[in-house]
């Protein structure tokens, strides 16, 4: 079956060379002069999409993937993934509903689902099971007399990190060690979010924590987000301060993330992230984590795209992934845009550490070389 699984993920890679090859466009024909005409009618109104009801926007994803491990681990596990962690198999990441009705004053945003990727980030939650299934619920607040300003309440995504939860909209398929080690994926409060000039975008955050709805202590965690917005650049910083530990107020956690991200052209774009994270006991001494993570995307047209991605995860003390290790990861991704709503994703990952943390069958190895064919749909209205 391993075996099987990785041959499969090879031979959909010359399939994937096979398609473009002969998908190639012909070159364009001349331009030709045309006699003079009279001004064309003015052009009827879009229609409506079909997904747009009430002012309120329905979209649908299914994302799905096929992993090989050259280590071939006993356990069927890739170690330190968080969405994409079965190996040698065929595997369903998420299938997704999203309802998003934009605040006019008033609105909401709802992304509801199932499969192992809503799984993982409430594994850690304390709130009833039937939670699991929401990956955002929230109400939006932004009366034009604010100036921009808008408030909303409930669960949402993080602001950390330069990756996302949805796979279509990240350059790899795969998360970062960042994404997966350094940062939350959700939190359950109060955020505001504001423009400052042209260029600036601030907010605020109150929240129950890190990953939970029902708090596992009396204190609250409090974000501070900013982003500086250029033509070609975007910095990004966010940082997250309050009390992570059950029952207690005491040890404070605090975590750094800043972004810069430069779309330098039509093809060319790519980022530099940087993660601090400190833990601090309830006696002496501290739990520390860092990373830096570097990514290019650069597009073939507008069906193909090639993305690489490097970085380095330094968990100091062993608090993220459970043992005292400095952990690279090297990851080279080819995208091919099938039709508007559907796209695949062949990528070669390769993990390593300065300890013999990767399972390689029923032992260990320093490193973890994987290949994967991911194949993800997307349905939302046409903007």
């Amino acid at each position: 079956m391993r075996t099987r699984c990785i041959a499969l993920t090879i031979v959909g890679a010359f399939l994937l060379t096979g398609v473009a090859s002969a998908q190639q466009p012909d070159a364009p024909a001349a331009p030709q002069e045309q006699p003079a005409q009279a001004p064309a009618p003015a052009a009827a109104p879009t229609p409506k999409s079909p997904l747009t009801l009430w002012s309120t926007d329905f979209s649908f994803l299914f994302d799905g993937y096929v992993d090989g491990n050259f280590n071939h681990p006993d356990s069927g596990f890739n170690q330190l993934r968080n969405f994409d962690f079965r190996a040698d198999t065929a595997h369903v990441n998420m299938g997704k509903i999203t309802i998003d009705h934009a605040p006019a004053p008033f609105g909401f945003h709802l992304d509801v689902g199932f499969g192992q990727t809503f799984d993982v980030i409430h594994s850690t939650d304390r709130a009833p099971n039937a939670f699991k299934y929401f990956e955002q619920a929230y109400l939006s607040l932004k009366p034009k007399s604010w100036h921009g300003l808008q408030l909303d309440a409930g669960e949402f995504v993080t602001s950390a990190g330069a990756e996302v939860i949805e796979t279509n909209q990240n350059w790899n398929y795969s998360r970062s060690l960042l994404f997966s080690w350094a940062i939350p994926y959700y939190h359950f409060g109060i955020r505001s979010s504001f423009p400052i000039g042209p260029h600036f975008t601030g907010g605020v955050q109150v929240v129950q924590g890190w990953n939970n709805i029902y708090d596992n202590n009396s204190g609250k965690t409090v974000g501070l987000t900013g982003a500086y917005a250029w033509k070609k650049v975007t910095w990004s910083n966010n940082y997250y301060v309050g009390p992570e530990k059950s029952h207690t107020n005491s040890g404070i956690r605090n975590l750094y993330d800043t972004t810069i991200l430069v779309n330098a052209n039509d093809k060319l774009s790519y980022y530099i992230n940087f993660d601090y994270g400190r833990d601090k006991n309830i006696g002496s001494g501290s739990q520390q984590w860092t990373g830096i993570a570097g990514a290019a995307r650069y597009a073939i047209g507008t069906k193909y795209a090639i993305a690489g991605r490097l970085e380095l995860f330094d968990d100091i003390d062993g608090f993220s992934t459970g043992v005292a290790q400095t952990v690279k990861e090297f990851t080279l991704t080819g995208e091919y845009k099938m039709a508007n709503w559907l796209l695949t994703r062949l990528e070669f990952r390769n993990d390593w550490s300065n300890q013999p943390f990767f399972q390689k069958g029923s032992g260990t190895s320093k490193n973890q070389p994987t290949i994967l064919l991911g194949l993800v749909a997307y349905i939302a209205p046409k903007k």
